[in-house]
Order: C-alpha cells, then structure tokens, then sequence
C-alpha cells in the first residue's frame, strides 16, 4: 500500500521502469573529468515506500519467499555482486508492482502457471 500511494496514479509514468527513479532507487551518477562512476542509491522520492521495499527485498532474499522465479532473482544478484547487494535490490520490486498496477493482472510465476 505504501508503494501504490507513493506513486498517486499508475498513469503517472509512461513505462515501468521510471518508478524505481521516482522512488529513489536508481544509482547517483558521479563524474568528474574523465572519470564516471555509478555511486550508490540516491534516495529521493518516498522515504518509507523505499523501506518497505528494502524489507520485501530482504524478505525474499532471506526466507526465500514468493515464487521460484521471484526468488532465483537475489540469488542471481548475490552471485554477481555479493549478498549485500542482493538484500537491497528493491528496484525491480517497484518496477513489477507498477506494471501490475497499471496493467491490472497479478504476479504470474512459471512454477504456478
């Protein structure tokens, strides 16, 4: 809930992928001469929406919650880059739920289809 009225109306972005911006959780972009970076994430937008995520992210990282593809996604993560990472990768998360929101269909997984 605190996701669906972070974002107000789910007409509000064209696609999908602008949510995780809104919310904050995209990267900081750092530049400086020739040198660019990605910095870590820039928290702006919705404080507690952000939190909650971070909480469901954590949720199905750890207690491998949610469906077989839902929770092969942090483990993919936590190869790459570490079980930090992994823990607090909400992004995706807000990206699903807006183009739940916005399409009206629920979470479909391959292990319940």
């Amino acid at each position: 809930m605190a996701v669906v009225a972070a974002f107000d109306d789910a007409g509000r972005f064209r696609r999908s992928a602008s949510a995780g911006a809104y919310l904050g959780l995209t990267p900081r972009r750092c530049e400086s001469g020739e040198i660019s970076w990605n910095g870590r994430v820039s928290k702006r937008g919705d404080a507690f929406a952000r939190k909650c995520l971070f909480g469901a992210a954590n949720g199905i990282y750890c207690r491998k919650l949610g469906g077989t593809r839902l929770r092969d996604w942090p483990g993919g993560i936590a190869g790459r880059t570490g079980p930090r990472k992994a823990k607090v990768a909400p992004r995706k998360l807000a990206v699903k739920l807006h183009a739940m929101w916005r399409t009206g269909t629920p979470l479909r997984d391959a292990a319940t289809a």
